[in-house]
């Protein structure tokens, strides 16, 4: 596997939420902050898009399609001048009955899915995306990305039986197109793994340790596998990442342990030797240092919502 699949595997993207707006004469609409990553596309028409916190709209055409980080309201219109009035009714429409309608519609479609993230880490990924990818039509390589679009929205206007889990699919490798896009456009990304994944030299390095975590790696393994010295390999690394290479081996080492926690019932000591430690005691105390919690505590906790969720 590759850096990027690795890091979507373990986060477990769930698809939620898949619908269509279809609009007409003069609207805006503020959508409120939510969680996890909202994906959504124009098939007709065009608009305009404002991110909390951003002056700058962005005009959203036929064929572009973004994506809207966790945490960011977002505005939506025919005009950006105009006073935008709550979403909240749109979503409801939209949840209630697949597509949302205003004003008679024809004039604008746009279709909307949200991911959510297993676990309590999934900051890994957002802290990699600013606010709002846009990826436009005239994009390189986006005639995939143009297929799986046009095929969502048929299943979208279609309703035939097992259209949800087509959605689904249709929607995680939209997920994951969007997201080679970015990485084969962008200028300017915050320090992170995403970042690190378009350097030639760290991203084989990022590879090894997702490939081999059990491993005893060294500065000079990892240099070895990026093809520079140790001396550059540690300075850039810090750079395009933002953290050491051992830290960031430690966290990914935590985030592994955390997944298996979570969802198995290995115990600790099984899950440490696996992941190159010596000993359980040596393992927990990492864990507590990068987790801030013990791994007891951690499956103590993350099995709580499941159990007040099962029935009684």
């Amino acid at each position: 596997m590759d850096p990027l699949s690795d890091v979507l595997s373990l986060l477990r993207p769930q698809g939620q939420f898949y619908a269509g707006f279809d609009a007409a004469g003069d609207w805006s609409f503020a959508f409120p902050p939510h969680k996890g990553i909202k994906f959504t596309a124009v098939m007709r028409g065009s608009c305009w898009g404002v991110v909390e916190g951003q002056q700058q709209p962005i005009r959203l055409n036929e064929g572009d399609c973004f994506l809207l980080n966790s945490g960011h309201g977002f505005v939506l219109s025919s005009d950006p001048a105009l006073p935008a009035a709550s979403g909240e009714a749109i979503l409801e429409a939209a949840a209630r009955d697949g597509i949302a309608v205003h004003d008679g519609g024809g004039e604008v479609f746009l279709i909307s899915g949200r991911f959510s993230f297993s676990g309590s880490h999934a900051a890994v990924l957002f802290d990699a995306l600013p606010p709002i990818v846009n990826i436009p039509r005239a994009s390189a390589q986006a005639e995939v990305l143009r297929w799986l679009l046009d095929q969502w929205a048929a299943e979208l206007r279609g309703r035939q039986p097992g259209s949800a889990l087509m959605s689904t699919h249709l929607a995680h490798l939209m997920l994951v197109q969007v997201l080679r896009l970015f990485l084969d456009s962008a200028t300017e990304l915050p320090p992170g793994w995403l970042l690190a994944l378009t350097d030639p030299q760290i991203s084989p390095a990022i590879a090894a340790i997702h490939a081999q975590p059990a491993r005893r790696w060294t500065l000079e393994d990892l240099a070895r596998v990026a093809g520079i010295s140790r001396t550059v390999f540690a300075q850039r690394f810090k750079a395009l990442v933002g953290s050491t290479a051992m830290d960031y081996l430690a966290r990914w080492r935590m985030l592994m342990a955390a997944d298996r926690l979570r969802s198995g019932n290995e115990n600790v000591a099984a899950i440490a030797f696996s992941l190159g430690y010596e000993s359980e005691s040596s393992f927990s105390a990492a864990f507590k240092r990068i987790m801030a919690c013990s791994p007891t505590q951690y499956r103590r906790q993350a099995a709580a919502p499941a159990a007040a969720g099962m029935p009684r």
